[in-house]
């Protein structure tokens, strides 16, 4: 060979590494997302996941499968040299890789043997599960009157795990479990099944059916949710009265439980992405909370009231003007907010989604304790029930966070990645997702969204509301905080009414660690974009930095912060999408 050839040869054999890495690597994570997908529409939490559509199989043999499954899948990771790996695929591998990580945890400590919580549920996600609305042609009726038929043997099955999590203490706290059979009796107490939601979608069925297998459809849809789906529903409607609530543990904090302290550091980690410990978590939040009160006087003082903080407060809680009179006046305050936001997005960001997402309130059933608003990428629920305790105040703040540029657009945009693999695009890492809506809430102040100072004070309340999270769900789960103790304090720091307090510390009593998700993602992206601001000077262009965040999608915020090392090393340019969001037809943008 000459020396030329050995020359070339050389300089090739890295690039041939990375491209063997590659493969090897693809080959893993593609094989599992098929495994994954073929099986696991429902994740080990309980949570419907965003690319499931199957009842499973949820025993306890199926979850030792899943356990070795995901073991063999990390242990083949750990055999890939990441430095081996092209730029794209090391930054793939660092998502993937803590994805498979998380999986592994729940599997290891048995969450599924308590597979809701006071915000969701397993029996509450059903008919997401089923993709209730996304029914087409026949063939989708045919599968979802299929999956209908499954219910009793998956109910009996989440029973069963709940039956072992209450034999090893490992439940969700009997203190919030008041109310929660509210969503089951709905069901379980129907006498007509065409009054079931699981009945709507045969209320009006595409025209490419045959009228007569419509009618044998429907027939099918009504005796099924009769004599399978709604006894289903009895059957753990008595469980959860009777035995579930009577034998739930009487204790709090995650670090109670069985491994508890273990679990709640891996709860950390899954939902901050981050290696802090519960008292270091603890004192970020007491700084924040000191922070904000302060500029929350300030603006206090410029609406010209006279009183005290606590004054304040209540007269925010109490006042009639505050608040709406009717459930439309309030679901059209809140599409008034995302009108004016969609004026100003362009200037805030150079790619926006193809996808636009609705308004609608939150099902009659899940109302009651469940959180003020939630945006995905086409739907952002707005909760009507108990109208004075929704304050429009707070309005401006929950609309940027759950729609856009909250979660509605940043979901859009991460599903529009085509150049980013399915686990990527469909994922959700909740430090930078509740980060970003946070972040988004931030945004509102530069748009000029917040036009009276109490809506800069709602703003600022929901700011406060976060910064607590860090304190009460460390408070609870570490320091021993009672359910009292963390109601107080909600409620001598924020303007939140009495029942959201209520439903939030619930929530954060029993989902440890993912409250701590906001105010953590927050302030990294905050201090990313101060960096970069002052590292690029006047080249430091605000859109690219968005779409920049933007782009990589949903990952871990030290992968964030590395690529906003690089987007500052090279001089803070426009990024590429994987997609064509955004672009005319010429491809232009």
């Amino acid at each position: 060979m000459t020396w030329l050839a050995l020359t070339a040869l050389a300089l090739t054999a890295p690039a041939l590494a990375a491209q063997n890495a590659d493969a090897r690597f693809k080959q893993i994570y593609e094989q599992e997302w098929a495994w994954r997908n073929g099986q696991s529409g429902i994740a080990t939490s309980g949570e419907a996941q965003p690319n499931g559509a199957r009842l499973d199989n949820v025993d306890a043999a199926s979850q030792q499968k899943r356990l070795d499954y995901w073991q063999k899948v990390l242990t083949d990771l750990d055999g890939i040299d990441v430095k081996q790996l092209s730029p794209e695929e090391q930054i793939n591998y660092a998502v993937y890789r803590a994805q498979i990580q998380n999986f592994l945890a729940a599997q290891q400590f048995k969450q599924w043997q308590m597979p809701f919580n006071s915000d969701s549920a397993f029996w509450s996600d059903l008919n997401y599960v089923l993709e209730a609305d996304n029914l087409r042609t026949a063939q989708d009726y045919r599968r979802y009157l299929d999956r209908l038929g499954e219910v009793p043997a998956y109910f009996q099955q989440q029973t069963d795990n709940m039956r072992d999590g209450l034999a090893r203490g490992f439940t969700v706290p009997r203190d919030v479990l008041k109310g929660r059979d509210v969503s089951i009796a709905s069901v379980a107490e129907l006498r007509d099944p065409t009054q079931s939601s699981f009945y709507k979608p045969f209320e009006k069925m595409p025209s490419s059916i045959a009228p007569a297998d419509q009618a044998k459809m429907r027939d099918e849809a009504r005796q099924v949710i009769a004599d399978k789906v709604i006894p289903a529903y009895g059957s753990l409607l008595t469980f959860f009265r009777n035995e579930y609530v009577p034998k739930a543990r009487a204790t709090l904090a995650a670090e109670a439980m069985p491994d508890g302290k273990a679990w709640y550091r891996q709860q950390i980690i899954e939902y901050t992405t981050l290696d802090l410990s519960p008292d270091q978590i603890h004192q970020v939040g007491v700084d924040q909370v000191a922070k904000i009160h302060a500029e929350m006087v300030k603006t206090m003082q410029e609406t010209g009231f006279k009183g005290s903080f606590a004054d304040f407060l209540h007269f925010l809680r109490t006042d009639p003007q505050f608040y709406a009179k009717t459930p439309d006046e309030l679901l059209m305050r809140t599409s008034w907010v995302a009108k004016q936001v969609d004026a100003q997005l362009g200037k805030e960001f150079g790619r926006l989604p193809r996808q636009r997402f609705a308004i609608v309130p939150v099902p009659a059933d899940i109302a009651p304790y469940y959180t003020s608003g939630r945006g995905g990428a086409g739907t952002y629920l707005v909760n009507t029930y108990d109208l004075p305790s929704r304050p429009l105040y707070n309005m401006p703040a929950l609309t940027l966070h759950e729609s856009a540029p909250g979660h509605s657009l940043q979901l859009a945009l991460a599903a529009e990645q085509h150049g980013q693999p399915a686990f990527r695009r469909e994922g959700y890492i909740s430090a930078f997702g509740e980060g970003w809506g946070l972040y988004s809430e931030y945004l509102g102040k530069e748009m000029g969204i917040y036009k009276t100072p109490y809506e800069r004070f709602g703003y600022l309340t929901y700011q406060m509301w976060r910064a607590c999270r860090l304190v009460v769900d460390t408070g609870i789960h570490h320091l021993g905080w009672t359910r009292q103790q963390a109601i107080d304090f909600m409620t001598q720091n924020t303007a939140l009414s009495d029942r959201e307090i209520a439903n939030e510390v619930d929530r954060y009593i029993s989902w440890p660690g993912q409250a701590l998700s906001y105010e953590l993602g927050y302030l990294k992206m905050l201090e990313l974009r101060q960096k970069a601001e002052q590292a690029l000077g006047p080249k430091f262009d605000i859109r690219h930095f968005h779409d920049t965040v933007l782009q990589i999608g949903s990952v871990p915020l030290p992968v964030l912060e590395k690529r906003i090392e690089r987007f500052i090393a090279e001089g803070g340019p426009e990024p590429e999408f994987g997609c064509d969001c955004g672009k005319d037809k010429d491809g232009k943008k």
